[in-house]
Formats: structure tokens, sequence, C-alpha cells
């Protein structure tokens, strides 16, 4: 059995060159390899392209690399969570190239596999595949994605063997896996390193063929921001906001594997128990996600995708964020519930570019509305100044194209049945004149009265 060795962080890092391709793992606050970020922030090592979930996320190293000047280019599927990210990117300091984050993990699985690329449906129609090639497969417009590779790999794993062999706790699996190989050198900081034989080969997630460097890593907690603790997550919701969440509840059942994004969907786990019999799933690797804990933080217990940690009901399973994605666009979640910005006659949904934001962040959605069998928008029903968001034609980037079957508003339900838009009901305290007056898109009504 081959011995890695294990070397120090200055050691370690030595290995990263000018010029490099950096793979980055992590999502959110966990599983980020926080100690080799920081120690190549402390180098003159430079022009490098950075390719990470997140890219730059405050607290973790990222950003420090960006305040140096060390970052090249930058490829991820959020930039918005670090306020210097996005300067960087609008300023031209670096170049950037969003990808939404399933095609990044399967890019990368891909680039580990020695894959050209593949054909995907999520973001058809979208700007961010305008300059991309597109084969219609089985009557459906896919996406030529190129595979990704790196020069370095930087990830973290929970345990090693000497031999290299990797073993990431709960949701830290995330990016870190399909990122041990697709790099030509792969250094992996590691809070306990054992003697080969003190794993079990049915535990280990990454063989140690994948494997080049272990650094020997501590318990971070106190590097993982705010995001890292149950405290941090503590909201209470309005009115409107909670009738719209019940509501979307009302058209779950009992088996369901539901996907629930941010803002108002996070809201129907709250009101979920285990006698609705509903698997949650979270994008960032686990099948089976409960309530939040009491107490205790990213540490203790795994992480949703909303950087919350959470409890695992009895069941629940852990995956990394290429399998977590080919579920989803696989057909294999019954629902998924997000936020909109806009939904247009058609069923097109806008939900990842809000007004007058940078175009920084787009995560997980589009591959959610592309691949979910069935897809909720939840959302106010009006801006702020009173116009509509449901209308003749979507005006903001979109999403993805006819994805769209039911929406709940605070006003209203609709539902996409045969390509028309239909009215099916009223929600409490308003009425039908209201929903009139507020919607510019044209829509029958079938309403039960």
């Amino acid at each position: 059995m081959k011995q890695v060795s294990q070397v120090s962080l200055a050691a370690a890092i030595s290995k990263v060159k000018t010029g490099d391709t950096l793979l980055i793992g992590g999502f959110g606050m966990t599983g980020n390899p926080v100690h080799l970020l920081h120690a190549l922030a402390e180098t003159k090592v430079k022009d490098l392209i950075y390719v990470a979930n997140n890219v730059g996320e405050a607290g973790i190293g990222g950003g420090r690399l960006l305040r140096n000047g060390q970052i090249k280019k930058a490829i991820g599927s959020f930039f918005t969570s670090n306020p210097e990210a996005v300067k960087a990117a609008q300023t031209g300091a670096i170049d950037f190239e969003l990808i939404p984050q399933g095609t990044l993990a399967e890019a990368l699985r891909a680039g580990g596999a020695g894959i050209g690329g593949f054909y995907t449906p999520t973001a058809a129609g979208t700007v961010i595949a305008k300059n991309s090639e597109t084969k219609e497969i089985n009557g459906q417009i896919q996406v030529f994605v190129p595979a990704i590779r790196g020069n370095v790999a930087l990830i973290r794993a929970y345990k090693a063997d000497t031999a290299g062999n990797l073993v990431y706790r709960m949701t830290e699996n995330n990016f870190n896996k399909a990122m041990a190989t697709a790099a030509d050198l792969v250094i992996v900081e590691v809070e306990y390193i054992v003697e080969v034989g003190e794993l079990a080969p049915e535990a280990i997630h990454t063989p140690g063929c994948y494997v080049d460097y272990l650094v020997q890593a501590t318990n971070t907690l106190e590097d993982l921001g705010s995001s890292a603790s149950v405290k941090a997550s503590s909201k209470k919701a309005d009115e409107g906001r909670m009738s719209m969440a019940k509501r979307a509840l009302a058209e779950l059942h009992r088996g369901d594997v539901v996907n629930l994004g941010v803002g108002i969907p996070t809201l129907v786990a709250d009101l979920i128990t285990s006698e609705h019999g509903i698997i949650l799933h979270s994008e960032n690797g686990m099948l089976g996600v409960g309530p939040e804990p009491k107490e205790g933080g990213a540490m203790d217990y795994p992480v949703n995708a909303g950087k919350v940690p959470v409890t695992a009901l009895p069941g629940s399973s852990y995956f990394d964020s290429a399998d977590s994605f080919a579920m989803i666009r696989g057909g294999h979640i019954d629902v998924a519930i997000m936020g909109g910005l806009e939904v247009d006659e058609a069923a097109n949904l806008a939900n990842w570019a809000v007004p007058g934001k940078p175009l920084l962040g787009v995560g997980g959605a589009m591959d959610l509305a592309a691949g979910a069998k069935k897809l909720i928008i939840t959302m106010t029903h009006t801006n702020s100044d009173g116009s509509s968001k449901i209308v003749p034609n979507c005006t903001l980037p979109l999403t993805a194209e006819k994805a769209v079957d039911m929406i709940i508003t605070d006003l209203a339900v609709f539902s996409f049945e045969a390509g028309q838009l239909y009215l099916i009901e009223i929600m409490k305290g308003s009425s039908l004149e209201e929903v009139r007056a507020k919607t510019t898109a044209r829509f029958l009504e079938r309403l039960d009265v």
C-alpha cells in the first residue's frame, strides 16, 4: 500500500504555481480548505484561475486572495456572498464565468473521468448558455458543457489514512469528492490522520490513488463565519409568507422527494412533520433533511444549501454535489419549490437576477427548474412598486423555459395546464377583482365557488 506524504502547510502550498488552475472544495461554510487558502494568501503566487462553488467566500480565504490580486479569473455559481468578489468582477479586476451549480459539479466529474464534456438541459434558453453549442436530444434542447480540470485541487476531509483514503463528514462531501478526481495534484487538509487499516474500506469516499499530499488541519469553527451557528438562521415570517408556505405544503404528498429553495420555500420546512412523510433534499448533498437543531453548529450537524445547520432524520443519506444534481437532472426529485421574480404566460421563470443587481449568482436554481418533475413558484404577487410579477413575457433573464407548473402568491394560486395559465384559487383576504387588477398576464378562471 502506498504512503501519501504528510507535509506542512508551507510545503503543500509551495506546490501551487503562478498561472495554475485551482479547484477549491467546499459549499457555503462547510468542507472548505481554510488552512490551505489562508496559507496561499501569504505567498506571492498570482494569475490564478480559481474554480469554486462560491467564489471569494468571505472568511475562508478566497476574499484574501482577491484583495491580494492573486486571482486572474474565477469560475463558479455564486459571487454574490462576498462584496469584494462582486466588485472585482464588475470592475474587470478579474475575469469571471458564471456556471450553474449542478453543471459545475458535473463538469468536474467529467474532467475527473476523462470525458471531454456533456450535454445538459440546464440553462437552455438563458443568457448563461447564449454562446454555448446546443443540440436537440429526444425533443429537448440541451447545452454542451466542456469538462473542467485543474492543475491543483485544494480540498478538505474529515479523516484520512496514511495511504490517502478520505472520509468526509456529513455534508462536507459536496464538491470535494469530484475535485479530488479532476486535478493533476491533490492536496487535502484533514482533521484526523490515521494509520492504514483504521478506516473501514466501505466507509471511504475518495480512494487514496487520487491524493498526493495530506496536511494536518484543526477544527476550524472560528473560521466558518456566522452562518455556521444555529442562531444565525432564526427569523419570524409574516402572515402572508406563512400562508404561501402552508398552501405549498398542501401540494405535497407522502413519499414525495422535495427540494426547497431559499426565502418563502424555506418556511415550508418549518411546517413539515414526521406525519407528512415527505423527504427533503438539499442540493449540497443530503436526503432526509430534518428541522434545525436547538443548539450547535456546522461542526456538529449537517448543513443545508442555505448554509443552515439541520438535523438528519432516520434513513437520511449524504452524497456529493455531482450525485445530488444527477438526482435532480435525472428526474428523481418529485417537487421543487422556489421563489420567483417573474413568471410569464408560457410558464417561463425568471428568479436569479434581481433588478439593478449584478448577474453574479445562479446557484442550483437552473438545474432544479429544468429537472424537477413539478415546479412550484412562491412569490409575492407584485413588486414593491405595485407592478405584476405574473406577466405576458418575462423581461428579466430567464432561469428556465416552460418549466413552471404552479404559482402561489399572497393573492392567488395559478396552474399551468396544456400550455394555458389558469387561476384556480383566491387566497384569504384577496378577491377576484384584486387578482385581475394586479395580474398583467392573460389567464383563464377555474375557481371552485
